[in-house]
């Protein structure tokens, strides 16, 4: 059975990894999946996350599906109050969604 959902991508340092998750946690948002990220962007050429790079180097990327677009904008607010005036990140939502396979969501 398919559901609808509201999936927040979050693109920041990898040094904040954990202060995000615990934020994502708290919001109560089912879950969600890091990977390893790099790219270019306003703040210049970013790490590919390969290992041989240092944490403070490397970016990542969340993605968390949320039953609804009002936990996922709450997620991202707070995220960038506390971390993109001094960290580089961007956060963005993906609205018309259905979760196939819902059953744990």
């Amino acid at each position: 059975m398919a559901q609808q959902a509201t999936k927040l991508v979050i693109v920041t340092e990898k040094l904040l990894l954990k202060k995000i998750a615990k934020i994502i946690d708290e919001a109560g948002a089912p879950g969600y999946t890091v990977v390893d990220a790099g790219g270019k962007g306003s703040r210049n050429v970013r790490s590919s996350g390969q290992p041989t790079v240092s944490d403070t180097q490397a970016n990542v990327k969340f993605e968390i599906l949320t039953p609804t677009r009002e936990m996922a904008v709450k997620i991202s607010d707070e995220v960038a109050a506390k971390f993109f005036e001094d960290y580089s990140g961007i956060s963005y939502l993906c609205d018309v969604m259905e979760v196939l396979h819902a059953h744990k969501f």
